[in-house]
């Protein structure tokens, strides 16, 4: 059983747009903050944002992304998104859906790392 899977990596050009998908498994899902980190290599894994379980929970972003990217949940599906806008260059890397027992930005804090999905920006 594999436990968060994400989909939905494509090149883009700048200033394009690119939902990612993370479908979790039902016990990762109900009872774990999502998450969306990003590596490039040579550079450490960087968070991007986060979405805790409860119903009314309000999303956190990295200031790279604020007002960029939207982070949402749909509990009937057991899937977590990454609606990335306005992409540039610098938001290349491979992104991962994560889970933590509570959110945080720290990837030392993952419980569970998908497989990651790449996203490429061009100029």
């Amino acid at each position: 059983q594999v436990d968060l899977v994400e989909s939905g990596g494509d090149s883009v050009q700048t200033g394009g747009s690119l939902t990612l998908s993370c479908v979790a498994s039902e016990h990762i899902y109900s009872s774990n903050c999502l998450a969306w980190f990003r590596e490039v290599p040579g550079k450490e894994r960087e968070w991007v944002g986060n979405l805790a379980q409860s119903t009314g929970a309000f999303p956190y972003y990295a200031d790279s992304v604020k007002g960029r990217f939207i982070v949402t949940r749909d509990n009937a599906k057991h899937m977590a998104y990454l609606q990335m806008n306005s992409l540039k260059p610098e938001d290349t890397g491979t992104y991962y859906c994560a889970a933590l027992r509570y959110c945080s930005r720290f990837p030392s804090e993952v419980k569970v790392w998908g497989q990651g999905t790449q996203v490429t920006v061009s100029s």
